[in-house]
């Protein structure tokens, strides 16, 4: 079994840039988030609107209160379509498929040789990374990623010190 890492911010960019411009948008919310890009993908355009909306998260059920970057809102808001942010190609009525999105990520990590743990929920987990190396606090980063479990918050905050290990022949990681 594959797992996603997480990934360091400037090859996170270089991803993005390589992305086309609505995918790569996506994934900036799940990075500025930590939304499943699932949860990112079905945020409506009337959501976009207010300052801060609720999301269902699709995985869970539990919701979560969200307040995006006003630069990402904009920009988001710039090109969504009728009925969702980030609209089907072939039927705005519907939201675009995370497997859309996974196919793109997966395009550009294979053009810079980053290997196959490059996704999209990588921008969780470079999430999670980066708001425990800002606060310190685990609770804190459960919240954030609306967790149940703190063991599963420990894997995804300690994710870039657990890749790191796996690759020097510390910890084997599945």
């Amino acid at each position: 079994m594959r797992t996603t890492n997480a990934v360091k911010p400037d090859t996170m960019e270089c991803v993005l840039r390589l992305m086309t411009p609505q995918n790569a948008l996506a994934c900036r919310i799940s990075l500025a988030t930590g939304l499943r890009i699932s949860d990112v993908l079905n945020i409506k355009t009337d959501q976009l609107r207010k300052e801060s909306f609720t999301v269902c998260e699709s995985k869970t059920g539990k919701r979560r209160r969200v307040t995006l970057p006003r630069s990402l809102r904009a920009a988001t808001l710039s090109c969504s379509g009728k009925v969702y942010a980030f609209p089907h190609r072939l039927d705005e009525l519907r939201p675009r498929t995370r497997q859309a999105v996974w196919r793109d990520v997966n395009r550009a990590a294979k053009a810079l040789r980053l290997g196959g743990c490059v996704a999209p929920h990588s921008c969780r987990k470079s999430f999670a990374v980066r708001k425990y190396a800002a606060c310190g606090d685990m609770r804190k980063v459960k919240q954030l990623l609306n967790h149940s479990s703190e063991a599963v918050t420990y894997l995804y905050a300690l994710a870039a010190e657990v890749d790191s290990r796996s690759k020097l022949g510390g910890v084997k990681v599945d």
